[in-house]
């Protein structure tokens, strides 16, 4: 039976080019950055513009989705675990998902500052972060909600498609790849993931509208909330992070 993948061993992301991208400066990335996270319901954008940003400030992006299903693709007994659950639209344990970010954020390279998308997903989850960030040395974070409405959400998804090798993700409509059903940056035939079929995009948002969504309450009252018009065109939303960031 195989071992878990490791989360450093994955790729990371945020080392990914785009076309057109902003490049930091080399003063920007050698400054420490608070804590990042990115909320938002499935389909909000939260992937694409944590790519941009984490490149733009140079620090690591994290994506416990990518990484359970990276184990998923390698058939690891965690992998397949939460391959049954989200390919049902239902989300992973607190525990496994955890536990897969306190070891993530040990890694040296997060010492400066990372980003974490897509997680937490609970209130559970957010208060063992606060728990992992005083473990590792790391202040409070500074969290981004994206606001986007459901349908356009369904809308969104309907149409997505995502490179199974690096995990970049495209829209047929709105961002589509410069080749038919090809990633831009390997040229990996591109897939549509059994979670963004309509029947799974609606469960996952009545799980994010259980279990998700009160998290926004939850870091409004703790002071370090930023919301931020997620349906706009993505460059747009990354220049509007990109300045309200370099505020904070």
């Amino acid at each position: 039976m195989r071992s878990i993948v490791h989360p450093a061993d994955i790729p990371d992301r945020s080392t990914s080019t785009r076309t057109g991208a902003l490049t930091m400066s080399q003063k920007a990335q050698s400054q420490a950055v608070r804590p990042l996270i990115f909320l938002g319901a499935p389909g909000a954008g939260k992937g694409t513009q944590a790519v941009e940003i984490a490149k733009r400030f140079g620090i690591p992006h994290i994506s416990p989705g990518a990484i359970l299903r990276e184990n998923a693709r390698q058939g690891t007994p965690l992998g397949l675990l939460a391959k049954d659950l989200m390919d049902r639209g239902e989300l992973v344990t607190d525990d496994v998902v955890n536990g897969l970010v306190r070891e993530r954020l040990r890694q040296p390279d997060c010492a400066r500052g990372f980003l974490l998308d897509g997680y937490p997903r609970t209130l559970g989850q957010a208060r063992e972060l606060r728990t992992i960030l005083k473990e590792v040395g790391q202040t409070a974070p500074v969290v981004v909600n994206l606001r986007v409405r459901y349908d356009v959400i369904v809308e969104r998804l309907g149409g997505r498609r995502t490179c199974p090798a690096c995990q970049r993700t495209y829209n047929l409509r709105s961002q589509p790849p410069l080749r038919d059903n090809v990633c831009d940056a390997d040229g990996t035939p591109l897939i549509e993931r059994a979670d963004d079929r309509e029947e799974a995009v609606r469960k996952r948002l009545a799980a994010y509208e259980r279990q998700t969504a009160p998290l926004v309450d939850f870091y409004r009252d703790e002071g370090v909330l930023l919301e931020v018009n997620g349906e706009r065109s993505p460059s747009e939303i990354t220049n509007e992070l990109s300045r309200l960031l370099a505020s904070v």
